[in-house]
C-alpha cells in the first residue's frame, strides 16, 4: 500500500535520547522502516542522537528520504546526521520548525522529551488556528502519551478546549493505524473561540 499522495512527508519530532526502554528506539526504528516502505519521507531534527537518529537510520537502511532541519548552534559533529538525503543547516530553532512544517505534509510525535512536547503542540496550534490543514498525531509507545491525551480530554471537560480542537490530534499505538487516519485525513476549519 503506498502513501497517500497529499501525504508525501511526513515531520517526526522524538527526543534527543533513546529512553528508559529499549522498546522506545525499537519503535522508533519501526517508524523509520515503515514511513521508507511506504515511500513517505522523514523530515525532522536533523540530529544522530537518540530516537532521533534511530528514525533517520532505519528509514535510510529502508532505502527512505530523509530530510534533517539543525539550528547552526547543534551543528556539532557528535550531534548532527551527516549521512541524510538532504540537511538544512538554520539560523534557529524558529526557523528550524518553520522550515520543518513547511517541508512536510503531516506531523507524528513519537516519545520524547519538552522539545517534542513544544514542536507537537505548536503544530497542533496552528492547526486550531487555520494556519495549516496538515494531519497531527501521537503514536503511544508503550503508553508513553496515554496520561497526555487523558490530560487533553480532561482540558475539554473543563471547557479550555473545544472537541474539534481535540479532535485534530490522533492518538493511536499503531503507527499503521495512524498512517491510514493521515492519509484520510480531512480538514475542517476549527472555531477555536466557540466553546
Amino acid at each position: 500500500m503506498g502513501g497517500h499522495p497529499l501525504v508525501r512527508r511526513i515531520c517526526v519530532f522524538c527526543g534527543s535520547s533513546s529512553g528508559a526502554d529499549p522498546g522506545y528506539a525499537a519503535e522508533a526504528a519501526a517508524v523509520g522502516r515503515l514511513l521508507a516502505e511506504r515511500g513517505i519521507g522523514v523530515v525532522y531534527g536533523g540530529g544522530q542522537v537518540g530516537l532521533m537518529g534511530v528514525v533517520a537510520d532505519a528509514a535510510l537502511e529502508a532505502g527512505g528520504e530523509v530530510t534533517g532541519v539543525i539550528p547552526k548552534h547543534l551543528m556539532r559533529e557528535e550531534i548532527a546526521h551527516h549521512h541524510l538525503t538532504e540537511l538544512h543547516v538554520v539560523d534557529d530553532m524558529h526557523e528550524r520548525k518553520a522550515t520543518m512544517a513547511r517541508l512536510s505534509d503531516g506531523f507524528l510525535a513519537l516519545p520524547g522529551g519538552a522539545g517534542t512536547l513544544e514542536e507537537l503542540f505548536e503544530v497542533w496550534t496552528w492547526a486550531q488556528l487555520g494556519l495549516h490543514a496538515k494531519p497531527v498525531g501521537m503514536l503511544d509507545v508503550r503508553g508513553y502519551y496515554t496520561k497526555l491525551a487523558e490530560f487533553l480530554d480532561h482540558m475539554v471537560g473543563e471547557g479550555f478546549l473545544n472537541l474539534p480542537s481535540r479532535d485534530l490530534v490522533t492518538v493511536s499505538p499503531d503507527p499503521e493505524a495512524l498512517l491510514t487516519a493521515f492519509a484520510e485525513h480531512s480538514y475542517t476549519p476549527v472555531d477555536k473561540w466557540a466553546g
